[in-house]
């Protein structure tokens, strides 16, 4: 089945949209349909989402946090990932409840906030029992934000506890915030040529008290683009400053010379969230397919030097059936517009400007190359 062909027997399915005619080449939907809501991934029943922000030091985490436990996966799909606890997460592995995801700055160091977290379950009584203790189990993912702010300072368990202190099941901040606080994106001509990436949500709701919802931190190596419309968000600036590029043409050009491309220093990670209930094989499908949304916004994706990393999670508080068809063209619509809103919220930070501060995508004689 084609793509085309999947998300419009998601729209039908879900009754979300009267008219096939909004359909169009430049991307999968234009804007105004109503399909994605705003609400984002804390409007899935079962899940709640805070961060900790330290725009001083230009660095932050996400904690998305399951109740008393969820169905995890994860598909790592970059070549330069920073993890833990994804092999738990394997279909073939004995646990499968998740208690709680983490993003995060600071890169391999980050994932010290993971410890905050265990800490803040601990507290709380959540975890798997083994007797003597419950042990809560908390996979995360790194993005590389050294490269702006104070690289001394990094996400520490304290901060990782109070992420989780200041989640809700409200509205989530987006933009320069939690772990898309250092976030940078369009640097495969170099740092100096980048713009600000950011932390966004989205989500979907299906009909039938189902939803899908999605968080991602954007800190690309590639370039953004709106799948909506297929305009160009956020990529390198041009020599002038007044434009930006796409990304994967200037990589695939004969001119192209390779500005530390080989470095770890890219990432976008992120969680993908549904109440239904699903098995653990189910989860990570779901997590393999939310790549799909994550191709289809950022430009080129999965690279060398980028670590992507996806998890899903499944709260199982819908009593229906799944339709993995459904869940995965939802969660590929939540994926690609949450890295979309991310980026379109970022501010500028660090001495790294804004896209729209360079080139708003919404000008039509805007320059790009």
């Amino acid at each position: 089945m084609s793509l085309v062909a999947l998300f419009g027997h998601l729209w039908r399915a879900g009754k979300v949209i009267q008219e096939p005619s909004r359909l169009n080449r430049g991307g999968f939907l234009r804007s105004g349909s109503g399909l994605v809501a705003d609400d984002g991934i804390a409007s899935v029943p079962g899940f709640r989402a805070g961060h900790f922000t330290n725009r001083k030091a230009a660095t932050g985490c996400t904690v998305v946090l399951c109740g008393d436990g969820a169905v995890g996966g994860v598909d790592v799909r970059g070549s330069a990932p920073g993890t833990r606890e994804t092999d738990l997460l394997r279909p073939m592995n004995l646990v499968s409840e998740v208690h709680a995801v983490l993003l995060t700055g600071g890169s391999a160091f980050g994932l010290d906030a993971a410890s905050g977290v265990v800490r803040y379950l601990e507290e709380k009584g959540i975890g798997v029992e083994v007797g003597m203790a419950r042990v809560p189990v908390v996979p995360a993912a790194v993005l590389f934000d050294l490269g702006i702010g104070d690289s001394n300072v990094r996400p520490t368990s304290e901060e990782g506890y109070m992420a989780c202190e200041n989640a809700s099941s409200g509205a989530v901040a987006e933009g320069s915030v939690g772990a898309g606080t250092g976030a940078t994106v369009g640097k495969v001509l170099g740092a100096e040529r980048a713009v600000k990436g950011g932390i966004g949500t989205a989500s979907l709701a299906l009909g039938n008290d189902v939803m899908v919802g999605a968080i991602v931190a954007v800190n690309a190596v590639g370039s953004v683009f709106d799948p909506e419309d297929g305009s160009l968000v956020a990529g390198p600036r041009d020599e002038d400053g007044n434009g930006m590029m796409d990304s994967l043409e200037a990589v695939i050009s004969p001119k192209y010379v390779g500005v530390n491309r080989e470095l770890p220093t890219n990432t976008t990670i992120g969680v993908v969230a549904t109440n239904a209930r699903l098995t653990k094989e189910q989860a990570n499908k779901l997590a393999s397919v939310a790549h799909d949304g994550l191709a289809l916004a950022v430009r080129p994706a999965h690279t060398m030097s980028d670590g992507d990393t996806i998890f899903a999670l499944a709260s199982g508080e819908s009593e229906l059936p799944p339709d993995m068809l459904r869940l995965c063209g939802a969660a590929v619509v939540c994926m690609s517009r949450a890295i979309v809103r991310g980026v379109e919220r970022a501010e500028g930070l660090a001495g790294i400007p804004a896209s729209g501060s360079s080139c708003p995508r919404q000008k039509p004689d805007c320059k790009r190359s």
